[in-house]
């Protein structure tokens, strides 16, 4: 499968479902606190994205059963929203939201912090966003895909943390995951060459301990870091531009 450059009209329109993915992410913040449950964020994502002419895109994809991934403390994703998973003080939690506005997709997440962490956990928070920023630094015409995982590697291992292998970012727009795969952890000057009009994700997971990832065997979904410790990730949709990128997910004008 190759590559696929967007042309005008198709941007526009994952421009336009990115956005409303970004702003479900803002929405969500009101709610998270001490004593929700994960399965009631969920159902806010769940009406907001709906109310706004959209489909959640992970709702029934290859089986999944909701609206999002909400993925606490050890979870590096895809975890389940549940009414047993109640949030309390201390944790952090990453919201994935995947959205489907007249056939576009657009998909973001970010990390939430639930009433007071430790120096050492917001520094991984910290940390983690400051690797997407690195990644998204590295979108250009003409320069190599691996370039970006180069980057996150290279930031992460100097700061003691190690990069999850076994997920990636993807291509994205007219379809959930396309071409190519956007690993954030590879060699200099690697992989395919970008260009204009391409559109994917950069989502780098990153861990306080060791990379790899078990899967929970009671919902086949649930990744979770192979010695407990915490995992952390951001997520935007990227595009590349004549001259460089444009963040769309980015509602808060960061960049």
């Amino acid at each position: 499968m190759a590559i696929i450059i967007k042309n005008k009209e198709q941007i526009e329109g994952i421009r336009k479902s990115s956005k409303l993915a970004g702003q479900s992410l803002v929405y969500i913040e009101q709610f998270v606190k001490e004593g929700v449950s994960t399965e009631f964020l969920n159902q806010k994502i769940h009406d907001f994205i709906i109310e706004n002419n959209a489909t959640p895109a992970t709702l029934g994809y290859n089986g999944y059963p909701k609206s999002c991934c909400i993925s606490l403390n050890n979870v590096i994703c895809h975890g389940i929203p549940s009414e047993d998973t109640i949030l309390k003080n201390g944790d952090i939690l990453n919201i994935d939201v995947t959205t489907i506005l007249d056939g576009y997709f657009g998909d973001t997440s970010r990390m939430y912090v639930v009433g007071e962490v430790d120096k050492k956990t917001q520094k991984l928070i910290d940390d983690t966003k400051h690797c997407l920023n690195l990644g998204i630094q590295q979108v250009r015409p003409g320069n190599h895909f691996g370039n970006i995982g180069f980057v996150i590697g290279r930031y992460a291992k100097a700061k003691g943390y190690s990069v999850v292998y076994e997920f990636c970012g993807h291509g994205i727009g007219m379809e959930f995951h396309e071409d190519p795969q956007v690993d954030h952890l590879s060699r200099k000057n690697t992989g395919d060459v970008m260009q204009p009009g391409m559109t994917f994700t950069i989502e780098p997971m990153i861990n306080q301990g060791r990379p790899k990832a078990k899967i929970d065997k009671e919902d086949g979904w649930t990744a979770r870091t192979i010695d407990g410790k915490l995992s952390a990730q951001f997520e935007h949709t990227i595009l590349v531009t004549e001259d460089g990128y444009e963040v769309l997910t980015d509602v808060s004008d960061e960049y």
